[in-house]
């Protein structure tokens, strides 16, 4: 698969699941053997998995809209800067709500198959930044990293 196309096939990942929530459509970008990995749910999610967490999310965040920042092509791989901003209405994934507009930033490497399908994606969020606009505990990576 050409670099071009694989960027728009994860442009229009993003567009139909994260903003639009059409995810009964994205599952067909979806290898047999996808995964998801995140820093925001801490294990793998399978293809099921994925679409049962944007719901969750989508429904927390009725308003929630990614922008892609930049998105980059090589080899197999795509990667992906983004930026999530939305209110969370209810809670979600164990955070409370709030009426304060959050912008999430993200990373995240896209590993097609030889058939041209998503078999993984990678993602790490910006966790403190999002605890932070919460006004939730935050702690420094010493803090953490040291008993």
């Amino acid at each position: 698969m050409q670099r071009e196309e694989m960027k728009r096939v994860v442009r229009r990942h993003i567009e139909l699941s994260w903003n639009k929530g059409h995810l009964h459509l994205v599952g067909h970008l979806h290898s047999p053997n996808f995964l998801y990995k995140s820093s925001f749910v801490g294990h793998a999610l399978n293809g099921e998995g994925f679409i049962a967490m944007v719901e969750q999310i989508r429904d927390a965040m009725p308003d929630l809209e990614v922008i892609i920042e930049d998105c980059v092509a090589e080899g197999d791989q795509v990667a992906t800067w983004s930026t999530l901003i939305g209110c969370i209405a209810k809670p979600a994934l164990g955070y409370p709500p709030s009426d304060k507009i959050l912008a999430i930033s993200a990373m995240a490497f896209w590993r097609f198959d030889r058939m041209g399908q998503i078999e993984e994606i990678c993602t790490m969020f910006d966790m403190e930044s999002f605890r932070a606009q919460l006004g939730l505990e935050v702690r420094s990576f010493a803090e953490k990293a040291l008993p």
